[in-house]
């Protein structure tokens, strides 16, 4: 059965196509076609008329959502989290790891392999490691204890299971260049990260491979005019793609419109770091052992630091568009094609083309999100 979706504006989202359609069959974009396809009876046609299409959301650093992480290494966590991302126009997300015990980390790599994908929500498409190889003068909310020197016999676990897609790294740490340079080569992407590394030190990263940088200014050492250290690396080199929290709160809106005008649009990427409480009410929370407290939405520990967001990526795109004066295709591509570039699956992800995967959400005029389709399947609303 072929899956219409006519009469809405596509947003590819490298340019805008009003009156198009798109005609998707098992699970893949066929055509982008401008007005109205002859459509037959049997086709399942979803009518756009008034509504933006653009492709689905792309979170690849996200902790957890109502109440679920994947620390806890069940089935049923992450694809509560998937239901809740597709509800947000997310179809693709990389669940994330907070720093932990070898074998607990494992096991939520291991679970995640074994995970089947879920019929009604995001897609997983691999784990994101984040820690415990950190530097604990900027651990963040990462727990200090956990943080350790990179172990060839614990990463070789993690590399064995075959779903480690991106890792957070502090470079600095002994080992960690010998770390990159294996899992480069088996496809694994890294981001500096919680690191207290020098200009000189981010850049020797980028020679061995390393093109992202985690949550950008927060967890590594600051901007400084006579030496610029992790932040003026990341800003500088333009192999290295920056991720935003655009909350209003890890950052101040100047300093994420100043971000993307280092980086650029094409080099920025939004992301949500969204925890386990992230939909659920202020009140006192559990986090992989940590006791935080969210008030007004914003997560603290007891001392007060901030401990990951309870951001969506609607609301990410949003607020770039308010925060940085960006248009809602460059806002949108922030959260589509440039992280599905970053890790290597462009044409596949993150855009409105033939061949591409029929990852889709549909928004309304103040861009909230009214439909979510993965592989041409509506997962929200629920049928």
């Amino acid at each position: 059965m072929r899956t219409l979706i006519a009469g809405g504006t596509l947003l590819t989202p490298h340019e805008s196509l009003p009156d198009h359609s798109l005609v998707i069959e098992n699970g893949v974009i066929l055509g982008v076609e401008p007005g109205r396809p002859a459509s037959r009876p049997q086709d399942h046609v979803i009518e756009a008329g008034g509504l933006w299409v653009a492709p689905g959301l792309i979170d690849v650093h996200v902790h957890g959502a109502l109440g679920h992480d994947p620390m806890q290494a069940t089935h049923a966590a992450i694809q509560g989290m998937a239901r809740f991302f597709a509800q947000h126009g997310v179809t693709s997300y990389l669940p994330t790891t907070l720093a932990a015990t070898p074998v607990e980390t494992l096991a939520a790599v291991q679970a995640v392999a074994a995970c089947p994908q879920p019929r009604d929500g995001a897609q997983h498409l691999g784990v994101h490691i984040e820690g415990p190889y950190l530097n604990p003068d900027h651990r963040g909310a990462q727990p200090v204890e956990q943080l350790r020197d990179p172990a060839p016999q614990e990463y070789s676990a993690w590399l064995a299971s075959g779903v480690v897609r991106l890792v957070t790294i502090a470079p600095e740490r002994p080992g960690a260049l010998d770390f990159i340079d294996l899992a480069r080569g088996q496809g694994v992407e890294f981001a500096i990260g919680h690191s207290g590394a020098s200009y000189e030190q981010v850049l020797l990263a980028a020679d061995h491979g390393l093109r992202q940088a985690t949550h950008t200014f927060n967890g590594m050492l600051g901007l400084n005019h006579r030496a610029p250290g992790t932040v003026g690396g990341v800003l500088t080199d333009d192999r290295i793609y920056a991720q935003v929290i655009a909350d209003g709160v890890h950052l101040h809106p100047a300093v994420v419109k100043l971000i993307i005008r280092a980086k650029g649009v094409a080099r920025t990427i939004l992301i949500t770091d969204a925890i386990s409480p992230t939909g659920l009410p202020d009140g006192d929370y559990q986090l992989t052992g940590l006791k935080i407290s969210l008030k007004d939405g914003i997560s603290r520990t007891p001392a007060g630091g901030l401990a990951g967001s309870t951001l969506t990526m609607d609301v990410a795109v949003r607020n770039a568009m308010r925060f940085a004066g960006v248009s809602l295709n460059q806002a949108l591509a922030m959260a589509t094609a440039v992280p599905a570039e970053a890790m290597g699956w462009t044409g596949r992800k993150g855009v409105l083309a033939p061949g591409a995967d029929a990852d889709l959400t549909l928004l309304d005029v103040a861009q909230e999100v009214r439909m979510t389709l993965v592989a041409g399947r509506v997962v929200h609303p629920q049928p």
